[in-house]
């Protein structure tokens, strides 16, 4: 059973599309405010904007890094990190470089995640690392990551950015984001210490119970509204019960 509250608390509410401007970031904070979820992941630039708007709420700040193909050095990384955090960002969500992951040069991996997650340390942040599974078709780079992840000890491991677009048979961009096999995985791999974030994908009430059943903690989401309203919905609460905790049961 869960409450209203262990929900929000689950939800990453994610602003990170190319497309949105200031007056979509500003009402996508005030959202993820009024619900009270756990962080908003929120584009570099307007980080600083994002930790005043929140300031006062139990909401935190989230920005990315690399974001989203992962493909700049680690000095850039760690800059960008640096930035993000002195501008008021508590968690980075960080891209690896899928092609050294590929290319297995596991030495490169895991000196860029380590010094993003010294920097993110530095600053009294916490890292999450992103795998950008649709990239990685075999098991065996998922596997490594987790180990290096859990050697390092970053706080999340991450399935997808939401922007992995691989190419298909037909010609067409698409991806799968958060799988069943690909969280089961990494929750297997993983030290149990390091917590799983699932983003892609998951666009329901039923879909982020499904992925907390499989070990996640956190979820990246667009549809935050629609999740928390059902959830209410569920719970037999008003719209503007927001704040309330009480069991969720039946699920």
């Amino acid at each position: 059973m869960y409450t209203l509250q262990d929900i929000a608390k689950m939800i990453d509410h994610s602003l990170l599309h190319p497309t949105m401007t200031d007056k979509d970031l500003i009402e996508g904070c005030q959202i993820a405010k009024e619900y009270d979820v756990a962080a908003v992941c929120i584009k570099p630039y307007f980080v600083k904007e994002a930790a005043e708007i929140l300031k006062g709420s139990d909401v935190k700040v989230c920005s990315v890094i690399g974001f989203p193909h992962g493909n700049g050095t680690i000095q850039a990384k760690v800059f960008e990190t640096r930035l993000a955090c002195k501008d008021g960002a508590t968690e980075i969500d960080m891209v690896v470089n899928a092609g050294k992951v590929l290319g297995e040069d596991w030495r490169y991996v895991k000196k860029e995640i380590n010094a993003i997650n010294k920097e993110c340390l530095k600053h009294g942040a916490i890292l999450k690392v992103i795998f950008e599974n649709d990239f990685l078709p075999k098991d065996k780079h998922k596997i490594k990551l987790c180990k290096i992840c859990s050697t390092i000890g970053v706080a999340f491991i991450k399935t997808s950015t939401g922007y992995g677009y691989v190419k298909q048979a037909n010609g067409d961009y698409n991806y799968k984001g958060a799988t069943e096999h690909d969280l089961i995985l990494m929750r297997k791999y993983a030290d149990p210490n390091v917590q799983i974030k699932a983003a892609g994908g998951v666009r329901s009430l039923d879909g982020l119970l499904k992925v907390r059943e499989l070990g996640c903690t956190r979820l990246g989401a667009t549809a935050t509204i629609a999740i928390l309203e059902d959830a209410k919905g569920r719970l037999g609460l008003d719209t503007n019960s927001v704040s309330q905790t009480k069991d969720v049961s039946g699920y």
